[in-house]
């Protein structure tokens, strides 16, 4: 029956192959890498702060600094307890956590929300294995995701105005699907533009707009709704059909892509998350840090 809770692993935690410090430090370093990705449309990056009037690429780094203790705590979790609802609700609780801290050092900016609810999830799913693939780690996750927190305080967030008003189910309905927008459009995406020989920034720069095409960004409808939803999907494509991140018209249309999203106030946040958790996964595949 579709909804069922998943079956869930009530065994003695494994000996994961990743340190719960290396996790966290890999999840920083995505969060970092992303932030300073440049030029990406509406996004904060080293150019400036995007369509964003209260962050900026320093904010983003501290986000991610106090954030990364908690990822470690997680991890941490995940190699001490049984895969189950236990295991569920800690890592709840560090998240909301993680939420106050960032919150601390960003004056009350919602730097890092979403990104705390994903890479929480796949940090927690690599600590408690042996496999670095991408797809395993993913379905992990989703196990851990689609079990309840029983102490999720009742708050409606921007996700729960969005998921009311257009349907879309957001970072919690990725995760709930094993991340689909990860695996299968922005790992594929990034190894393709790696193997075409792209790049390493222009390989990320089009992992992310492979993303945008696709996604429905719940941070791109509530500021501009399905309208500015249509304006990110088609402008991303339109730089992948120009030729792509690193092309001469490829680039010029990233420009005019960014000038638009700037001018609309919009900003493709749920897209960067993404993007975030598929460098961390590569970088688990790989066995190596994020630069």
């Amino acid at each position: 029956m579709a909804n069922m809770l998943p079956i869930v692993r009530q065994v003695a935690p494994v000996r994961s192959v990743f340190a719960a410090r290396q996790l966290a430090e890999l999840a920083r370093q995505a969060l970092v890498a992303e932030a300073e990705l440049t030029p990406k449309p509406g996004l904060v990056d080293r150019r400036g702060a995007g369509a964003h009037a209260d962050l900026s690429l320093d904010l983003m780094r501290r986000s991610a600094s106090a954030i990364a203790p908690f990822f470690a705590g997680m991890g941490t979790a995940s190699q001490s307890m049984p895969f189950g609802r236990m295991l569920r609700t800690k890592v709840a609780a560090i998240g909301r956590a993680a939420e106050f801290a960032m919150l601390q050092v960003t004056n009350g900016s919602n730097a890092h929300k979403g990104a705390i609810w994903i890479l929480g999830l796949l940090v927690t799913a690599a600590g408690q294995g042996i496999d670095p693939n991408p797809e395993t780690i993913a379905q992990d996750a989703r196990v851990l995701a689609r079990l309840p927190d029983r102490a999720q305080p009742q708050l409606v967030s921007h996700g729960d105005m969005v998921r009311a008003c257009y349907g879309t189910t957001g970072a919690r309905g990725e995760a709930f699907a094993g991340f689909p927008h990860v695996i299968q459009v922005g790992l594929p995406a990034l190894r393709a533009a790696r193997d075409s020989g792209r790049t390493e920034t222009n390989s990320r720069l089009s992992a992310l707009l492979n993303i945008m095409v696709r996604l429905e960004d719940t941070c791109v409808l509530y500021r501009g709704g399905t309208e500015g939803l249509a304006i990110v999907q088609k402008g991303a494509s339109d730089v992948l059909l120009a030729g792509g991140p690193g092309s001469v018209a490829g680039n010029q249309a990233m420009l005019r892509f960014d000038q638009d999203l700037l001018t609309r106030n919009v900003s493709p946040g749920g897209s960067a998350d993404l993007l975030a958790a598929t460098l961390f996964l590569d970088a688990l595949e790989r066995g190596q840090s994020i630069v």
